[in-house]
């Protein structure tokens, strides 16, 4: 295996696990509950790994995390997690592409991710629960988490940037 191909594996696994442990016990709490961070990592995970691996680790980390916490939610998750991060991702680069602002695609791409998930649980939670009241109820929760996790992994991907790992990532 090439250098290169053994150290995308390796920060696909980092990124999975990193995905798992902020959906499960990172949490930010607020009146009525709490939104955890594995958003956050999900879209670093798009940002720096593309959208193969970064949906890999998308699909895996938040599946796995379901399993330990929420197991009714997991095969739901793995279909939209891993949606929401391929196409997030696919924004996310077109408009970097096109405009080579980072910034702009970031958000652009977290928000068109988080209305993705927050539409995939409405119609899990209206299939899975058979009332539309509980997936009602649960889309704003969804979209806060989603924002949360935008604005953490373009927090994040700033410093990375400015300490020039993401550089060092992309051409070794």
């Amino acid at each position: 295996m090439k250098k290169h191909s053994v150290q995308l594996l390796v920060f696909t696994a980092l990124l999975t696990a990193l995905i798992v442990i902020a959906t499960m016990f990172v949490r930010i709490p607020l009146p009525l509950g709490y939104v955890n961070l594995g958003d956050a990592f999900i879209f670093l995970a798009i940002f720096l790994l593309g959208p193969l691996y970064g949906t890999i680790a998308t699909g895996v980390g938040s599946t796995l995390a379901d399993l330990f916490g929420y197991p009714l939610y997991a095969p739901g998750t793995l279909i939209i997690k891993s949606l929401m991060a391929f196409v997030a991702c696919l924004i996310y680069r077109c408009l970097h592409t096109a405009t080579k602002k980072t910034l702009l695609a970031e958000i652009i791409g977290g928000v068109v991710g988080t209305l993705i998930m927050a539409f995939g649980y409405f119609i899990y939670e209206i299939l899975f629960f058979e009332t539309v009241g509980v997936a009602i109820v649960n889309v704003p929760w969804n979209v806060l988490q989603g924002v949360v996790g935008v604005i953490v992994a373009v927090l994040l991907m700033r410093v990375l940037r400015h300490t020039k790992f993401i550089d060092k990532l992309r051409n070794e």
